[in-house]
């Protein structure tokens, strides 16, 4: 009898036909936002030649699948509601995606400060200096999250990780908190739903976030893309060789630092105690602690492991959110890239038109954070144009692709920690930009910017975009609870001069009174030292002590005037 029952059901699937439920990625979900007075595409997958409807709330759209089983729906019309609406995808099947709004949504990339997280500690990496004071007020009900989970892929991927969260004091503390931050003052500045998309990975490059079509297309990046190609076709053989080479060669080392390092050192270890007990007693003087002679030597990463591999997140990454259609980005990144300034000034611009190519929205909103002051202070003036001085010049220069802009943070950084703390400020400036260019407010979004230069006799004429009320000397915020913001020193700092030797030196610079009511928009900067100035610098060092500010509290950007390369000569004492 059970074999009669067994047959009947096998002969049952075979002349059934195959049914595939009309599916979503998971971009699409529960506690959405979708994006406001745009075409808003939505995609997933069925059989082939299947009419799907897309319905939300009194938008609806219709589409049919392709013969690749995918299809897309562009609603149309949507407005900005915090009424929640369901979303219903009907085919064969139906699905039915309950609370979602409709406003404004930006996606939050890059690397380790975009991802360091509101709360950290229990939560993970991160936690503001604020954190305390701002978890127990996260509980934003028009503001969703939604984290892309970590994938390294060698081809665009159709989906990926994650879930849509409404914002609350329980799921704040895991998102990023300069996302946190932009977020919240974009909500509550617009009077929207707002939905930010985290989609960040600690540590790495510009390149990994940038198409394959795009790297190949530009001759300074196509050695990127054909390192990617080269590992992507030969992808099984040197998986091959790692397992049958590189590991065994591993163990084998492994094996003798065992032998010959790591036993003999806890068999000093263990006679170390035994002094140690014994010096105690006595009351002699602790022997010194042993080490071992040399650290175990580190397993290989599988070949297929590195996120720093050219295009890699954005298949992983960035391929499975497009074309969610969205307001715009916003970006804090760079500090793995800070070894080559050049190569950056045209790899960054590169990669943000290839997003903004693959979403296929025109030139979508793009704002970044200047990377922040770090490292030693030096007490001499910086000779070089590389390193982070460079990175930063060459965030600036990309102000030059429409619809962009740059929080300056020269000023909020910590010397001893690449992962600064103050997020709330960076998320602050990132949405004034965005208030401003985005949204077209009319109001102060920016620092100083470097405009012009004129020489007269022994000084230079330094004049400034984007002053507000005025150039003045300031000092950098404080929003940590207990600590009282520095007193703003007296004189301006960071500024440098140098002669056709290009051997700058600190210069004096003097802000330019006001005439006519009008706003100082000019400093003057010159040195005994330096009788014929040629070139300017402000700001320009890892950790440079600045305070040029306007009158709005926000930063000036460093700069140089000149386009020199790398002096032979040895740097110049600053003047005592």
């Amino acid at each position: 009898m059970r074999i009669v029952s067994t047959v009947l059901v096998v002969l049952v699937l075979i002349c059934s036909p195959l049914r595939a439920d009309v599916k979503l990625p998971a971009i699409f979900g529960d506690h959405m936002v979708l994006q406001r007075d745009a075409k808003v595409p939505v995609w997933g997958w069925a059989d082939a030649n299947e009419a799907v409807t897309v319905t939300a709330g009194d938008v609806k759209a219709n589409a049919t699948t392709g013969a690749d089983g995918k299809w897309t729906a562009t609603l149309v019309g949507l407005k900005a509601s915090d009424k929640p609406i369901d979303v219903i995808v009907a085919g064969k099947n139906s699905l039915t995606l309950h609370d979602v709004l409709v406003g404004d949504v930006w996606v939050c990339s890059g690397q380790s400060n975009m991802e360091f997280q509101l709360g950290g500690g229990k939560w993970g990496f991160g936690g503001a200096h604020n954190a305390e004071t701002e978890i127990p007020k996260a509980d934003h009900p028009t503001l969703r999250l939604f984290i892309v989970k970590k994938k390294i892929a060698f081809e665009p991927q159709t989906d990926c990780g994650g879930e849509w969260k409404v914002c609350t004091p329980e799921t704040a503390p895991r998102f990023s908190a300069v996302g946190y931050f932009f977020g919240r003052d974009i909500m509550e500045s617009q009077h929207i739903p707002v939905g930010m998309i985290g989609t960040y990975w600690g540590g790495t490059l510009a390149q990994a976030w940038t198409s394959l079509e795009a790297l190949k297309a530009h001759p300074k990046l196509s050695y990127m893309a054909g390192a990617f190609e080269r590992l992507r076709d030969n992808l099984a053989n040197i998986r091959q060789r790692y397992e049958t080479e590189v590991i065994p060669k591993w163990q084998k080392d492994r094996d003798a630092w065992e032998k010959d390092v790591n036993e003999p050192y806890h068999a000093a270890l263990r006679q170390w105690a035994i002094d140690t007990a014994k010096a105690h007693d006595a009351g002699q003087p602790l022997p010194p602690k042993p080490k071992p002679a040399k650290e175990s030597p580190r397993r290989p990463g599988p070949p297929d492991s590195d996120p720093n591999t050219a295009t890699v997140l954005t298949n992983g990454m960035i391929a499975p959110i497009v074309p969610y259609a969205i307001k715009g980005a916003i970006w804090y990144q760079g500090e793995a890239n800070a070894g080559q300034p050049k190569e950056y000034e045209t790899l960054f611009p590169v990669m943000i038109t290839d997003w903004r190519t693959r979403w296929g929205e025109g030139d979508f909103p793009f704002f970044w954070v200047q990377l922040a002051n770090f490292m030693a202070r030096n007490p001499e003036p910086t000779q070089t144009a590389d390193g982070w001085p460079g990175l930063r010049d060459a965030q600036s220069k990309t102000l030059k692709l429409p619809n962009t802009g740059q929080a300056v943070i020269i000023d909020i950084g910590q010397g001893d920690d690449i992962h600064p703390k103050d997020k709330m400020d960076v998320g602050r400036r990132l949405s004034l930009a965005a208030r401003h260019v985005a949204y077209g407010e009319n109001l102060v979004y920016s620092g100083p910017t470097y405009d012009s230069m004129q020489i007269a006799g022994d000084k230079v004429r330094i004049n400034f975009k984007n002053v507000g009320s005025g150039l003045t000397i300031a000092a950098a915020p404080t929003t940590q609870p207990d600590v009282a913001p520095e007193a703003p020193a007296t004189q301006l700092k960071g500024f440098a001069i140098a002669g056709e030797d290009h051997k700058f030196v600190w210069a004096t610079a003097v802000i330019e009174p006001m005439f006519n009511a009008g706003a100082s928009d000019t400093v003057y900067v010159s040195s005994p030292e330096v009788k014929e100035p040629k070139a300017v610098r402000y700001g320009w060092a890892d950790n440079p002590a600045v305070n040029l500010y306007n009158k709005e509290g926000l930063p000036a950007s460093p700069f140089r005037t000149d386009n020199w390369s790398n002096p032979t000569a040895a740097p110049v004492p600053p003047t005592k």
